[in-house]
Formats: structure tokens, C-alpha cells, sequence
């Protein structure tokens, strides 16, 4: 048996089992963060939600899959087919893709790569091609305008994103989310992670994930008292199930990585405690209650706001922060927490 997994065959079959155990476990969670999500906004208003279809309405997300799969789908006769089709399916891989390099716990993870969080960060950008794709295929002008709000906002909140992460790597010293972790797991918990020396950059990251997933305030893609659903508004069925999956399947990406990046990982916040997988997912449980909190209780934002805040704002915070940093690091000044990567962390 050790042979054959010793072999290209084994191999093979051993990251095929990887792959589908984390798709497994994405589209799981897909069915309850749904679920979740509506729940939220449901008792923040003031009634009761999902709550017919299974115990407490549990079976709710599937049921609405269910209906989405065996309806009809309908094309616009005046669409491109082929582009029309490919494009929620671009939005939807890419999305699972991304997640190839998630450390879960030490050892934890299908793909350790030295540059993991560069991958991450590629994948996700190539995400605005799928609805760019979606919005131009529509051969309508809602969907068009709607595919280039979304392509403008999440270009502008990448930038951002990106310096954010340039100071936690100079920081670290490496690209390696499994390193971040490392060198975040200090004697003090829950205060030894990078969210007290870099609190800024992670409240800019919080409010650059929401403007990047298209998510309340920042949904104006999808602004329903100007472009109806955007440049979703041709799809239905399975294709309109794609998307929304792929949406999804990045905000819980960027709850990961705001777990990796800034609040330990799996690491527990108590010394002593064991670490281990659960604090991972229960990290990013609570940060998708945030996103979730902040779509019911935060108004839109206007367009001209939206980028207001990431050109002007958020871009000159997270670039002079990289520059503190990078003088921080330098120096060793507050007890090295900005150097993490010359003392060992």
C-alpha cells in the first residue's frame, strides 16, 4: 500500500481526495452560511426568517439549490451563448480554486505554497473576469453598466487590499500563510496576533473585503433602484446559481484570510488551549457574522462614495502604513512586534 501511494498514481489519487474533501467542505458550509445569513438579517428586522423547510429550517439552502438546478435555463436570444454560459462558471472555479492554499491547522493544507498568499491574491483578481464575462455576454445595457461597477470597485479596493497585506508580510518575512500563522503564536494568546500591532490595516481589510465581494454598503453592482440585480439580471437557474455560489464562496474566503492574516489562524486565543482546525472555522464563523451584521444594519453607500473611500482614503492608509512598517521593522521598535520574522515570533 506505501508504494502505490509512493507512486505518481497515489499521488494523483491523494491530492484528488484533498481537492474534493475541501470542495466538500466549502460547498457544506455554502448551504449554512446561506442559511446563516439570512437568519441574521432576519432577527435584526425583527421576524423569524427561513423556517418551514426541515428543523428550524435547515433544509431551506437546499431546497432553493434544488429549485435552481431543475429549473429551465433561459438564454437571451440576442446573447453571446458561449461567453454567456462560461462566465458564472469562471466566477464559481476561481472561487474553489483560491481556496487550494488555505491552511487549516500545521499540515493542514492542499497546496503549502512559499508564495501562497500571492496565489490567493491572483486567483481572486482573475474573479472580475467571470462577471466582466457575464455583463458583456447580456447584450444588455443593465447588465453591461452593473459587470463594470463591480469590475471598478473590485480593482480599486485590490490595491488597497494589497498594501494591506504588503505590511503583514514585511512583518513575517514570508509569503507562506502557514508561516503568518507561525509567526503570530506567541506567549501572550489572543494578544501576540497581528491585529494589535497592525489594528489599522484590519479594520481596512474588514470594510476592503466587503467593497471586494460586492457586499452591503458596497453592493452597488447590484443596486436593485438602478441596475435591478446587475450583471446578473439575465441569469437564472443554474448559471444564476453559480454566481451567487461563487459570491459566497469568496466573502468565506476573505473570512479566512482575515483569520490567517490577522487573528492566529488556528491558534487559540488562550495559552494553554489546544490548536487545532475548530479555531480556524470558528474564526471565520464569527467574522462572516460581521459581514452578515453589516449588510443588515449599514445603508449603501453611494457610487461616488464607494470610490471616494478606496482612491482617497483607504489607498494612502494602507500605503503610508506599509512605509511605518517597513520603519518599524527596521528599527525593532515596539519590542519587535513589527519584526516577527527576526525574533522568532
Amino acid at each position: 500500500m506505501n508504494e502505490f501511494f509512493d507512486s505518481s498514481l497515489g499521488v494523483f489519487v491523494i491530492i484528488l481526495a484533498q481537492c474534493l474533501a475541501m470542495t466538500a467542505f466549502v460547498m457544506i458550509s455554502l448551504l449554512f452560511l446561506v442559511y446563516g445569513d439570512r437568519k441574521i438579517w432576519a432577527a435584526v428586522q425583527m421576524r423569524r426568517g427561513p423556517n418551514v423547510v426541515g428543523a428550524f429550517g435547515l433544509l431551506q439552502s437546499v431546497a432553493d439549490a434544488l429549485k435552481y438546478v431543475l429549473k429551465e435555463i433561459v438564454i437571451p436570444a440576442s446573447s453571446d451563448r458561449a461567453v454567456f454560459l462560461l462566465a458564472p462558471l469562471v466566477s464559481f472555479v476561481l472561487a474553489i480554486t483560491a481556496w487550494a492554499a488555505i491552511p487549516f491547522a500545521d499540515g493542514w493544507v492542499i497546496a503549502n505554497l512559499n508564495v501562497g498568499i500571492l496565489f490567493i491574491f491572483a486567483v481572486s483578481s482573475l474573479e472580475v473576469y467571470g462577471v466582466i464575462m457575464g455583463g458583456w455576454a447580456s447584450n444588455s445595457k443593465y447588465p453591461f453598466l452593473g459587470s463594470l461597477r463591480s469590475a471598478a470597485q473590485m480593482i480599486s479596493y485590490e490595491v488597497s487590499i494589497g498594501f494591506i497585506i504588503v505590511g503583514i508580510l514585511i512583518s513575517t518575512g514570508s509569503l507562506n500563510l502557514t508561516e503568518i500563522v507561525r509567526a503570530q503564536d506567541g506567549p501572550y494568546g489572543f494578544f501576540s496576533w497581528y491585529w494589535l500591532p497592525h489594528l489599522p490595516m484590519a479594520v481596512l481589510f474588514f470594510v476592503s473585503a466587503l467593497a471586494e465581494t460586492n457586499r452591503p454598503p458596497f453592493d452597488l453592482p447590484e443596486a436593485e433602484s438602478e441596475l435591478v440585480a446587475g450583471y446578473q439580471v439575465e441569469y437564472s437557474s443554474t448559471p444564476f446559481l453559480l454566481f451567487m455560489a461563487g459570491e459566497y464562496i469568496a466573502i468565506f474566503l476573505m473570512c479566512a484570510l482575515m483569520s490567517l492574516l490577522f487573528f492566529g489562524g488556528w491558534l487559540s486565543p488562550v495559552p494553554g488551549l489546544p490548536d487545532g482546525a475548530l479555531w480556524m472555522v470558528a474564526k471565520m464563523g464569527f467574522f462572516f457574522f460581521l459581514f452578515a451584521m453589516v449588510k443588515a444594519v449599514v445603508p449603501r453607500y453611494r457610487y461616488d462614495q464607494l470610490m471616494r473611500l478606496g482612491w482617497k482614503v483607504f489607498l494612502p492608509l494602507s500605503l503610508g502604513w506599509v512605509a511605518l512598517t517597513g520603519l518599524f521593522a527596521q528599527y525593532g521598535w515596539f519590542g519587535g512586534a513589527y519584526v516577527r520574522w527576526a525574533i522568532g515570533g
